[in-house]
């Protein structure tokens, strides 16, 4: 491995499991410094990476599928590499190595694709209840790329820090400008969404009702944030609550969202990319948790802080409630409330 020049590495597709591999890669990057690390991934996560000098290059991953001609343009961007460690779990991130006649092809046996890979590891931090920051960095130690057992080493530090940079906080004072004057409070930014599903969304009217309160008792400004296919979700808790709400649903673009969560006061969120991108910048922020679990994909910060409602089925890891989302109906505004005035 020492003698490889060029080190490609297929990045995960999604902005939380994004910032929890961010350990790893700075992993490699210590661990090969003389190596030129490429970083496959698709163009709505890329500049998460971009100005934090973890590493040396950003292949685009073309995002609307992979034709033939995509596969051939891609096969030839990839042919310069003997060595490829993959992230992302999919089937087709090894597919794409093989074909580009990568030689070294280092991943997880998962989704059938064992036989694609020259360097396997088998996935064991979820089975030892570790975070899945340890699910990359432990794929390091089991094919030899990294001599460092992370899952037992209890000094080791995983370091996911994120800096919004001077363009994210310039475009995000940018929208705080348009969206009205600040209020003589704090700054908290609501993420009522959640890309998974609605198992992983706290009630609207709750959300609503959070932001009046925050309001009325400490003139907050609140803020919405969330992606475009959200936008729905943001007018439904706007007609909900009593003030008129600050809206950036849908209007920011990753690198403006890292800069607004550097500069509010504080997050409130349900499991979702921007709890960890909230995380990695040291924003103090108040999770909530329903069908998924914490232990495993909470945000990875002292300044955080966690609601759950352990109930007798959770953590279900469903997209949609069967029942009736008792681990949500269980978390109260005045619970939330109160770890908002505790956080502040």
């Amino acid at each position: 491995m020492r003698s490889v020049k060029h080190l490609m590495i297929r990045g995960t597709n999604w902005i939380g499991d994004s910032v929890m591999s961010l350990p790893a890669l700075r992993e490699l990057r210590r661990l090969y410094p003389e190596h030129h690390l490429s970083l496959l991934v698709t163009p709505w996560v890329s500049s998460l990476f971009e100005g934090q000098e973890i590493v040396d290059e950003i292949i685009p991953f073309p995002s609307g599928g992979l034709g033939w001609r995509d596969w051939i343009q891609l096969r030839g961007q990839l042919a310069q590499f003997h060595t490829a460690v993959l992230f992302q779990n999919a089937f087709r991130a090894a597919a794409v190595t093989l074909f580009s006649g990568i030689p070294e092809r280092i991943g997880y046996s998962t989704d059938g694709r064992s036989w694609l890979l020259t360097r396997r590891a088998r996935p064991r931090s979820k089975g030892l209840r570790r975070h899945q920051i340890y699910y990359y960095l432990d794929l390091l130690y089991q094919t030899g790329l990294s001599p460092l057992n992370y899952l037992e080493e209890p000094d080791f530090k995983p370091d996911i820090h994120l800096e919004a940079g001077s363009k994210g906080v310039q475009l995000a004072d940018q929208l705080l400008k348009a969206a009205g004057p600040p209020s003589q409070g704090p700054l908290v930014i609501l993420n009522p969404g959640a890309y998974y599903g609605s198992a992983k969304r706290w009630f609207s009217d709750r959300y609503a009702a959070l932001a009046d309160r925050l309001i009325d008792e400490i003139k907050a400004d609140i803020v919405l944030v969330g992606s475009r296919e959200e936008q729905t979700l943001a007018q439904e808790i706007q007609t909900i609550a009593q003030h008129p709400l600050k809206i950036l649903t849908g209007q920011t673009s990753l690198l403006s969202l890292m800069g607004l969560l550097s500069r509010c006061d504080l997050l409130v969120t349900n499991d979702s990319g921007p709890m960890h991108l909230a995380a990695a910048q040291d924003t103090p922020q108040i999770a909530l948790f329903g069908s998924t679990d914490e232990v495993a994909t909470g945000p990875f910060s002292p300044k955080a802080r966690v609601l759950h409602k352990h109930v007798e089925c959770s953590p279900c890891l469903l997209r949609e409630c069967p029942i009736d989302l008792r681990c949500f109906s269980r978390i109260t505004v005045d619970e939330v409330y109160d770890a908002v005035r505790a956080a502040l």
